[in-house]
């Protein structure tokens, strides 16, 4: 069952990559602390496994030094991402530009207000 969260985590950061130009830092992050109650740094460290060539390829092998990094979640996040990324990208082509602004913004002060009252 982990397993599919990690997915559908990966699957949804990869339709809001499309839709935004976003995915680790403001979706799998979160993600990985309030569903999977990652820590932060391990959170950050397997977000930036996903994304290794050429972006996260140091910052991430930094982490993984320090064993803040999970391989296996890390590629089925970065399947997701995959799968999702192109009907974001469709979606966010079917909406006007101030409907796709104000839904991200929702969205930013959704997961702003979650990671508030979350604790770590």
């Amino acid at each position: 069952m982990t397993h599919l969260v990690y997915v559908l985590i990966g699957l949804t950061a990869g339709v809001l990559a499309g839709m935004f130009g976003i995915g680790g830092g403001i979706l799998i992050v979160p993600a990985l602390i309030l569903l999977l109650k990652y820590s932060p740094q391990l959170a950050t460290g397997t977000s930036l496994a996903i994304f290794l060539f050429p972006v996260g390829l140091f910052g991430a092998w930094e982490y993984y030094k320090e064993g803040n990094v999970r391989i296996v979640p890390a590629a089925l996040l970065a399947l997701g991402v995959l799968l999702g990324s192109p009907f974001g990208a469709r979606l966010a082509l079917l909406v006007s530009p101030l409907m796709l602004q104000r839904s991200f913004a929702v969205f930013l002060v959704l997961v702003a207000a979650r990671l508030w009252f979350a604790k770590v």
